[in-house]
C-alpha cells in the first residue's frame, strides 16, 4: 500500500474507486465497508483508494473538547488497511480551511480532480463538506456531472455487526479488552518505547517494563492489570499489564508498565506492542510492598490460567 500525507504527493488515477472516513479502529463494520472497496477495484480494473483525516475533524471543528481519544494511532491504522489490501491512503491533514470547503468544491477539488473517483463507496448517511451539508442527494447530483458511480452501503449491512468506534472507546475506558476485540477483529494494542523506571517491582521479584506512548491522542484503557501479550521484534511473549497511578507507592503519574514472563533482557529503548486480551482487576491501593507482592502472585496465577484456557 502507498501511503501520502498530502495531496501534492498523489498522482491522479484514470479508475480510482474510493472510499472515505476516519475510520478509527477500522472495526467490522469498517472492515465491510473496505472489504467492498477493493472487490469492486479488482472487478473493475481500478484502484482501491481510502481518504482519511488526520487529526479527527471533531478536534479541529470543536476545539474546545480535546477529549475524544483514538482507537488506533495513524501508523496503527495504515498498517491495518495495508493488511486489508488497501492501494492507496491519504492521510489528509485536516484544517479549518478544509472544513470550510462546499460540498461541490469538495467533490470536484479533491475527488475528480485530484484523485479520479471513477467509483465512491459510503456508508449510509455519509456527511461531507462544509457544516456536512452535502449528503447522498447532491453526491447523485455530482456524480452525474461528473461521470462517477456511487455505491452506498444499506444501514442493515453496518448495523449487523453492530458495532462503532463510540462503543469501541466506551469499552476499553470500562477495561473491557476482550469485548472490544469482538468489536474489532483484533485485539487493542499500545505501542511504545521502554523508558527508565524506578525499578520498584524489581525489588518485590515483579521487575516490568514502562512503556511510554508519545502519542497524546491514544485511548489508553481504564486503570487495573491486564494479561497482553507483548511483541518485540519477531518474538512475542506472555505479561500482565499495569495502568494507573501506584496508589500503594502514592504515585502521582499515570504509568503503563508491564511484567514479561520468563524474561531477564534490558530492554532500554526498545519499541514494544503490547495486545490487550482480559481484563483482570481494577487498581487499588494496598497496605504495603508486601501486600502488593501477595496481591501481584495472585494476578500472574490468574494471568497463567487465563493463557492455558485459550484454545
Amino acid at each position: 500500500m502507498k501511503i501520502y500525507n498530502h495531496f501534492s504527493e498523489f498522482k491522479k488515477l484514470s479508475n480510482a474507486v474510493v472510499t472515505i472516513g476516519t475510520f478509527d479502529g477500522v472495526h467490522y463494520g469498517h472492515q465491510k465497508i473496505i472489504k467492498r472497496l477493493c472487490e469492486l477495484a479488482k472487478t473493475t480494473g481500478g484502484e482501491s483508494v481510502i481518504l482519511t483525516f488526520f487529526p479527527h475533524p471533531r478536534l479541529i471543528i470543536d476545539p474546545e473538547n480535546q477529549d475524544l481519544k483514538m482507537i488506533n494511532t495513524i501508523n496503527e491504522k495504515a498498517k491495518i488497511l495495508a493488511d486489508l489490501g488497501v492501494d492507496h491512503l491519504i492521510i489528509t491533514p485536516f484544517t479549518r480551511d478544509f472544513s470550510n470547503l462546499s460540498p461541490a468544491e469538495y467533490i470536484r477539488n479533491i475527488l475528480v480532480d485530484t484523485i479520479g473517483v471513477k467509483h465512491l463507496i459510503v456508508g449510509y448517511d455519509h456527511r461531507f463538506g462544509k457544516d456536512r451539508k452535502g449528503g447522498m442527494k447532491e453526491l447523485e447530483e455530482f456524480s452525474e456531472l461528473f461521470d462517477f458511480k456511487i455505491e452506498e452501503i444499506p444501514e442493515q449491512d453496518i448495523n449487523d455487526v453492530a458495532v462503532s468506534s463510540t462503543k469501541i472507546r466506551r469499552a476499553l475506558l470500562n477495561g473491557e479488552v476482550a469485548l472490544a476485540a469482538s468489536y474489532l477483529g483484533y485485539h487493542f494494542s499500545l505501542c511504545g518505547q521502554v523508558v527508565k523506571g524506578d525499578k520498584i517491582g524489581r525489588t518485590i521479584g515483579y521487575p516490568t517494563a514502562n512503556i511510554f506512548v508519545e502519542e497524546t491522542y491514544k485511548l489508553i484503557p481504564s486503570d487495573g492489570i491486564y494479561a497482553v501479550t507483548v511483541q518485540m521484534a519477531d518474538e512475542v511473549f506472555k505479561g500482565m499489564a499495569y495502568i494507573g497511578q501506584r496508589p500503594t507507592i502514592n504515585g502521582m503519574t499515570r504509568n503503563i508498565e508491564v511484567n514479561i514472563f520468563d524474561f531477564s533482557k534490558e530492554i532500554y529503548g526498545q519499541d514494544v506492542k503490547m495486545n490487550f486480551l482480559e481484563f483482570l482487576r481494577h487498581d487499588v491501593k494496598f497496605t504495603g510492598l508486601e501486600a502488593l507482592k501477595e496481591q501481584l502472585h495472585k494476578d500472574k496465577t490468574a494471568t497463567l490460567d487465563y493463557f492455558n484456557k485459550l484454545p
